[in-house]
């Protein structure tokens, strides 16, 4: 649901209405321009995230870089340097025999995959149809790595173990997204996930793990990293999606593995010169944000159950919280209006009141009804459950006042 914002001119977006044209000359902002200057400028916010700040503000991240890394050192060079010291790093976090840096988790998944079907001889890869490669990556799997994705179901969740032991065709990798973003950042149980792994393995299929945002998922679990990496044959995870660093993604497994993904890695063009912001970035991200992932976890079902009290209260005829409790420090949010008088309501209420619930924009999801997602970050963790109830009870008022 998340897209990529730039900038506005937040001149023009005063008490929560829309200047015409002959207001300054210039042309009506957006709502997407209003929500980005209404986020930058609130002062208050579940979350602040790095990527939609300014440039400024993304470069002095960089300040910490000293803490992370001896800056005496050399540069790195094809991925030597502080990339190398990256990838042990997260090797060592999922405990793995080895790791390698990719830009981008789109690259790293394809070429783990492409390794794993060149191994079992099998180019299928069974998958959920709410997975990143089926949904934002433009068939990257068939176009451009030779892959053949076959679906296991349909529901909005993880795929269960009888849907992986009695699917009808053969396959060589399972993959699994933790969490299934798409579906509402949702984890199955940690019986459910060794049940879907063993019922794979008695296929004699390889297990690949999409773990984008592997790091959220030890609070729901009750397991450490290495133990639910440990369940996989290979993982990929992100360096930005929760710890806030420029981009760069890393694929951990065995050495054999890593090591052949590096050659695949360099054919793709993915081998960049140098990568050292990034990689300071990450272990800037790794040493500050990790720590705090369970933390953001647990104050987001706090947040989840203000919201419910808080629409209920303001008069919301129908609305849903998903997952009821969150799997992570994300979740959706469902409401029974059109999206752009949604998102007018909810921009508006920032501008009057400094206080933003939702920062991101809002999807149409059928006839009359729209959906978004909530982030909590650090700067969630300065809401108390009344804060959110008062601006949840708010925001409905002035939505059924609208609609």
């Amino acid at each position: 649901m998340s897209d990529t914002d730039g900038t506005s001119d937040t001149t023009r977006v005063r008490d929560g209405r829309e200047p015409g044209p002959e207001a300054d000359g210039a042309s009506r902002p957006t709502l997407r321009e209003r929500r980005i200057a209404a986020r930058r400028g609130a002062p208050r916010v579940l979350a602040r995230l790095g990527f939609v700040a300014p440039l400024r503000e993304r470069l002095a991240l960089l300040e910490a870089a000293g803490s992370v890394y001896d800056l005496d050192e050399m540069s790195d060079v094809y991925g030597n340097g502080v990339v190398e010291a990256l990838e042990k790093r997260v090797a060592g976090l999922l405990g793995t025999e080895a790791a390698a840096f990719f830009p981008t988790g789109t690259m790293a998944q394809q070429v783990a995959l492409r390794c794993w079907a060149g191994r079992t001889g099998d180019p299928t890869v069974a998958l959920h149809p709410l997975s990143h490669p089926e949904v934002h990556e433009r068939n990257a799997f068939s176009q451009v790595s030779g892959l053949r994705p076959v679906r296991l179901t349909s529901e909005p969740r993880l795929p269960t173990a009888e849907e992986v032991r009695d699917f009808e065709e053969p396959f060589g990798a399972l993959m699994l997204e933790l969490p299934l973003r798409d579906a509402g950042f949702v984890l199955p149980t940690w019986e459910e996930l060794t049940g879907v792994v063993a019922a794979a393995r008695e296929r004699e299929a390889v297990v690949h793990v999409d773990g984008a945002r592997l790091w959220e998922c030890v609070e729901h679990f009750g397991r450490p990293l290495e133990e639910i990496a440990g369940l996989a044959d290979s993982v990929y995870v992100s360096f930005y999606k929760s710890l806030g660093a420029f981009g760069g993604a890393a694929l951990a497994g065995p050495t054999t593995l890593v090591e052949e993904a590096k050659a695949w890695r360099h054919r793709y063009g993915g081998n960049v010169f140098q990568q050292f912001p990034t990689a300071l970035s990450a272990l800037i991200g790794l040493d500050r944000e990790l720590p705090r992932l369970p933390e953001y976890v647990r104050h987001a079902r706090v947040v989840a159950a203000a919201l419910r009290e808080g629409l209920e209260a303001g008069g919301m005829p129908w609305f849903r919280v998903h997952p009821e409790v969150p799997h992570t420090h994300d979740f959706q949010v469902w409401l029974p209006y059109e999206a752009d008088v949604v998102a007018e309501a909810a921009i508006a209420a920032v501008e009057e009141t400094g206080a933003m619930l939702f920062a991101d924009h809002w999807d149409p999801k059928g006839p009359g009804v729209s959906a978004t997602e909530v982030y909590v970050r650090s700067d969630g963790l300065e809401w108390s459950a009344g804060d959110v109830r008062e601006a949840a009870e708010e925001f409905a008022r002035r939505l059924l006042r609208a609609a």
